[in-house]
């Protein structure tokens, strides 16, 4: 018998707890994405997640947990060799990468590549370095308006970025163009994680603005996850906000692009309130790509609160038999240096109405007991090759 007809998993991207033992050899060194907002803003208005016990799990600042939450909460660390999205979502369904992604952020990317690129689209590119998104379209947006160039840039991740002004390069070609981009960048010595189409509107420097068709062309799970064996049980298996382009599609039912984390919440909540079987796995962007990476302390604080208000909502909706659990894909200290992400321990928070009790649980060493609990839950077995282990019973303890 299935504990819980319906799972939601939702990834507050970015929301790290904590620096990870091996974190300097990530060039990170006293991290804590969580701690250091709270210790800026010194309070947040979160009660439902100090409900949930977040701050039972990890307080700084004057904000303490609470002597009774209802949640079941834990620390995970990453198994893999990395601190990126693809990455730490692959590990929470099953995939344990040991050799990261390749990343070009002293160099750009290398002139055979970007010939081959230039060629193959038909346009001239400019850019081609590590760069803030906002930045260099600030910079080169003009350029690429007047010259009907493309912007490529990278950064301290495993990504080719390509900006496009949605009003003169058009957005099916810019798509076009990352598609190919994607083509490239499978040869090993220039694999990538992902190709992000990076849209914006605008005129002119300090108009210009970017836009939420954002699309991101990540590489194919390198193993089968849990999402490739619920989809094949027959269970339902919806992706909201980037989930989708994350797998590639891959054990993915149904799926649903958000313009905003506030966005993905408000479709998470009506999801909620719709018949159906299996899991929603929902990833929340905001707090990672419009706070992390700009290193905006009070913009990721005011994210967590809003996600908080709609979090209050999705508990009232969730059914007696729905299990809800809260973490993130890696941390981005937003007081930290550079614009990169952070190697943290993530959190786990686990609700549901049918729990008689909240409390700690004991950590965890990998974010992969999130799919392997899914599957217990529903009764299948975790495709050959996968890590992770269930604690399903634990949080009925």
């Amino acid at each position: 018998m299935n504990k819980f007809s319906r799972v939601f998993v939702i990834v507050l991207d970015s929301l790290g707890i904590g620096a990870m033992p091996d974190s300097s050899r990530f060039g990170d060194v006293g991290v804590d994405t969580l701690g250091h907002i709270l210790e800026k803003m010194e309070v947040l208005n979160i009660p439902n997640l100090q409900k949930l016990g977040l701050l039972n799990l990890h307080s700084a600042g004057k904000m303490k947990g609470i002597a009774d939450p209802v949640g079941r909460y834990m620390r995970l660390g990453e198994a893999s060799n990395g601190k990126d999205t693809m990455t730490g979502h692959w590990e929470m369904m099953g995939i344990k990468t040991d050799k990261p992604f390749k990343t070009f952020t002293e160099t750009g990317f290398p002139p055979e590549l970007i010939h081959e690129l230039e060629k193959r689209c038909n346009k001239k590119v400019i850019g081609n370095r590590s760069a803030s998104g906002t930045q260099i379209i600030e910079e080169l947006g003009e350029e690429e308006i007047a010259t009907g160039s493309m912007i490529v840039y990278t950064s301290a991740d495993s990504v080719l970025q390509i900006c496009g002004n949605e009003e003169t390069f058009d957005l099916d070609e810019l798509y076009r163009c990352c598609q190919i981009a994607r083509e490239i960048t499978l040869k090993d010595e220039w694999r990538v994680g992902r190709v992000i189409a990076r849209p914006y509107v605008g005129k002119k420097k300090g108009e210009f603005r970017r836009t939420s068709n954002r699309r991101d062309y990540a590489l194919k799970p390198t193993n089968p996850t849990a999402l490739n064996a619920l989809k094949e049980a027959g269970l339902d298996v919806i992706g909201v906000g980037k989930i989708n382009d994350i797998f590639s599609g891959e054990g993915i039912t149904e799926t649903f692009h958000s313009e905003s984390s506030v966005h993905g919440m408000e479709q998470t909540i009506e999801i909620c309130k719709r018949d159906f079987h299996g899991l929603c796995f929902v990833n929340l962007v905001d707090f990672d790509a419009l706070w992390g990476h700009r290193r905006n302390v009070e913009g990721y604080g005011r994210e967590i609160e809003k996600f908080d208000k709609n979090l209050g909502v999705l508990m009232q909706e969730l059914r007696e038999d729905d299990l809800l659990i809260l973490t993130a894909d890696h941390g981005n200290d937003p007081t930290y240096t550079g614009t990169d992400h952070t190697r943290e321990y993530v959190p786990f928070l686990a609700y549901s109405k049918k729990m008689t009790k909240g409390g700690p649980m004991e950590n965890e060493d990998t974010f992969a007991v999130i799919g392997a609990t899914v599957a217990e839950n529903f009764g299948v077995n975790m495709p050959q090759g996968t890590i992770g282990h269930s604690v399903l019973n634990k949080l009925m303890d």
